[in-house]
């Protein structure tokens, strides 16, 4: 399966209906709406970020980031091909898959903590952060320079394991749409024993907690897909369930509610 537009436009549709199908059956907080507050502006962000923005201007930025990156190493007498430690392509389709997916979550999740950390990040992350009723969509609600930092982070740690291919990158990039959604969604799962691998919406919603304690001020659970690191490096926080705690972030009251205003919000701030 080649990740392009005809695939990966049935692709993030079919994934959608089958998790809002899920959180209609499997509803946690009964009392929401499966049209919850600002879901239409969360689906347009869907289509903006994961549909127009990813395969139009990523490729481009990955180009970019390559030819950087080769320049650099160029600048001090190696190349990429010097510079790989393992080469995907002499392995068989599970390892290869296993080794790509944890490299690429690994990197996003030290990605993801820096954009809580680093105030000039935080304000771009804030556009994810302003969601104030939990649901697959909201999932898709990012700040397009969001992933121009992602992939500008984690294209060397991808560079160490060359040799992946499109069809990879496809995999691997659905399903971690798939568990995103779910991460997301307004259903009643935790997976049990799986908890502690992959994350979840039990988990998630409390990355999104607007209050947390003084010593937690900078985030919890940053995991993307995977729980593990989180439990690793002691940011996981689950103190009880967080069904009806409030999301946001401190101030979030004064953050532009619309798709312009908001993607134009972080160059406002000094």
């Amino acid at each position: 399966m080649d990740l392009n537009w005809e695939n990966y436009f049935y692709g993030l549709i079919i994934i959608s209906l089958v998790v809002w199908g899920l959180e209609a059956i499997f509803p946690w907080r009964k009392n929401q709406s499966l049209f919850r507050k600002d879901f239409w502006l969360d689906t347009f962000y869907m289509f903006f970020n994961f549909f127009l923005l990813n395969l139009i201007v990523l490729i481009a930025l990955s180009n970019s980031a390559a030819a950087i990156f080769n320049d650099i190493l160029g600048f001090i007498g190696l190349s990429v091909a010097s510079f790989q430690l393992l080469d995907l392509n002499s392995m068989a389709f599970v390892p290869r898959i296993f080794i790509f997916f944890i490299v690429v979550d690994f990197a996003q999740w030290w990605t993801h903590r820096l954009l809580h950390r680093v105030e000039f990040l935080w304000n771009f992350h804030k556009v994810h952060h302003s969601v104030k009723q939990m649901g697959f969509a909201a999932h898709l609600r990012y700040h397009w320079m969001e992933p121009v930092v992602y992939n500008s982070l984690r294209y060397i740690p991808l560079a160490i394991i060359g040799g992946f291919s499109a069809q990879d990158v496809a995999f691997v990039h659905f399903f971690n749409i798939t568990i995103g959604h779910l991460n997301h969604a307004n259903i009643n799962w935790d997976y049990g024993f799986l908890k502690y691998i992959f994350n979840n919406p039990k988990m998630h919603i409390w990355h999104h907690a607007k209050k947390l304690p003084a010593e937690r001020k900078f985030g919890v659970n940053f995991g993307l897909t995977l729980s593990i690191w989180d439990y690793l490096f002691k940011t996981n926080y689950i103190p009880h369930s967080g069904r009806d705690i409030e999301i946001g972030f401190n101030g979030d009251e004064h953050f532009p509610k619309g798709f312009l205003k908001q993607e134009l919000y972080p160059f406002s701030k000094k």
